[in-house]
């Protein structure tokens, strides 16, 4: 898939275009024992509404899926897979925007905005490894995916990693991505090819979050002249020991 002016593929702009309501980004941690899920932008970290979490799928290393709950707490969300699992997807639903003509940021669609001079509906999602030769399972719940194409687990620290994004599940050419979103949440490290493919250099020994979003006008939605997709990959450089 060849983006044409449909898509803002460009971070920096994107976020010069709608400020707040795409900027942030959404990726899961490890904290305190549990798995929380972070909204935020670079190294800020921000209160979110944990009703618009829209859905968690964990799977084990071969690829099946392992129950999870989504705690949803006053100011974030946590996520409670019944066993360890290998790999952790998640999305949120930020619901439609519309801006109002002195620059407000309203969270209602256009129609219920008099007036709106624009208007987005946007999604974020997340996808983490945890355990080596984990198998991916279907994605088709992610609009926009960030795959690996080896192990992000055994790449290690200053080594590239070769990934691919697809948008609907197709490849998606001319997107930029971020690898580095926590430290440099707006510095671009690589476009993606004609086939989506792009290779990231893995900056930590740490959490790594390599991050791509788009916007794409839309003509089927009567609340939203647009959508605007996030998407992150995590995982960490360096195995963890005690």
């Amino acid at each position: 898939m060849r983006f044409d002016k449909r898509f803002l593929a460009t971070p920096l702009l994107a976020a010069l275009f709608i400020g707040n309501v795409q900027a942030h980004g959404l990726w899961t941690e490890q904290r305190r024992g549990n798995i929380e899920m972070i909204y935020g932008h670079g190294a800020e970290d921000d209160a979110f509404k944990a009703e618009k979490v829209s859905g968690a799928w964990a799977a084990d290393a071969q690829g099946r899926m392992i129950p999870v709950t989504i705690e949803r707490l006053a100011d974030h969300a946590r996520l409670k897979p019944l066993k360890a699992p290998a790999t952790l997807a998640v999305a949120l639903d930020n619901g439609p925007w519309s801006q109002t003509a002195d620059k407000a940021w309203i969270n209602q669609g256009q129609q219920q905005v008099p007036n709106a001079v624009a208007s987005i509906h946007t999604w974020k999602y997340s996808l983490a490894f945890y355990q080596p030769g984990a198998q991916l399972p279907e994605l088709k719940r992610l609009r926009l995916a960030i795959v690996p194409e080896a192990d992000p687990l055994e790449v290690g620290p200053g080594k590239p990693l070769s990934v691919r994004v697809l948008l609907d599940g197709k490849p998606a050419a001319g997107v930029e991505l971020i690898g580095d979103y926590r430290g440099e949440p707006d510095a671009v490290s690589a476009k993606t090819d004609a086939e989506g493919r792009a290779k990231i250099m893995v900056r930590n020994a740490g959490l790594n979050i390599i991050a791509a979003q788009v916007i794409l006008d839309t003509k089927d939605d009567p609340q939203v002249k647009q959508h605007g997709l996030f998407s992150s990959l995590t995982f960490l450089g360096a195995p963890h020991h005690e």
